[in-house]
């Protein structure tokens, strides 16, 4: 068994002052991720922590599941524009060798959690590498859902990877989709009828039946680096109708918020 995690905060101004002069951020503090008024990306903090175990063990221990990771794979090309600049061709052979390691037809994937920064440049790319890598062999009418939690969350940066897994094996374990904030427009950069994508605004099912339903978690940083996960759900059925394990109720922790004024708290 091992822990996995990431953690971010932002404890010093300087980065901040150098994605402002960058025309990195959003002036209004959302994330619009695909929409036409995407405007830059939010700094945020946040951690998170997931428990790997293999899944004959997993099963033999009775532990509840919320989603099988099917394969992963990573690669970087910096041959773009920028260094913030992610590499479409980069990213659209990484999605099909990640489906090929997971053993899972690329147009089979349902569910896509994308890096989605809402940038007016960096969603466009993805999308675009998004849509033409799953749309091999996927029929007609039956488009990918795209979502991305930083419209939530906000960009989580060394632990962005964290939200974007752990709201996927929720979307699977669940089998329903929470909608995308802040997408009244889409990108007119982005052909979502073509590339057969969906932005879900609304909470929609997954999928009705109880057949194996895949995802990918797709994130992309600085320098050209890229990575993709494959996710499916999980065999014995939903991680959170398990019975929760004992904990110890004697035990009273206090926890303290503050804040500079009644309404931020």
């Amino acid at each position: 068994m091992a822990l996995a995690g990431g953690v971010n905060l932002n404890l010093r101004v300087e980065p901040f002052i150098a994605f402002s002069k960058a025309s990195m951020l959003s002036p209004d503090g959302r994330c619009k991720a695909f929409s036409a008024a995407a405007n830059g990306y939010v700094r945020s903090e946040g951690a998170g922590m997931i428990v790997l175990k293999p899944l004959a063990l997993a099963l033999a221990d009775d532990d509840p599941i919320y989603a099988v990771i099917r394969g992963t794979a990573i690669n970087e090309d910096g041959r773009t524009q920028g260094i913030a600049l992610p590499s479409q061709r980069a990213q659209e052979a990484l999605v099909r060798e990640a489906c090929r390691i997971a053993g899972v037809t690329p147009g089979d994937v349902r569910y896509v959690e994308a890096h989605g920064t809402g940038t007016a440049v960096g969603d466009p790319i993805e999308a675009n590498a998004l849509g033409a890598a799953l749309a091999v062999d996927r029929p007609a009418g039956r488009s990918c859902y795209l979502g991305a939690v930083k419209t939530n969350l906000g960009h989580l940066e060394s632990a962005a990877g964290m939200s974007g897994i752990i709201k996927t094996a929720l979307v699977l374990d669940r089998r329903m989709i929470p909608p995308n904030l802040h997408f009244d427009r889409p990108s007119p950069e982005i052909d979502f009828d073509k590339l057969q994508l969906r932005v879900p605004t609304t909470l929609e099912p997954l999928d009705a039946d109880e057949r194996p339903v895949f995802a990918g978690v797709n994130s992309f940083g600085f320098g050209g680096a890229n990575a993709h996960a494959v996710l499916e759900t999980a065999p014995n059925g939903s991680g959170r109708s398990r019975a929760p394990r004992a904990i110890d109720d004697d035990r009273v922790e206090i926890l303290t918020v503050s804040a500079h004024a009644l309404e931020a708290l």
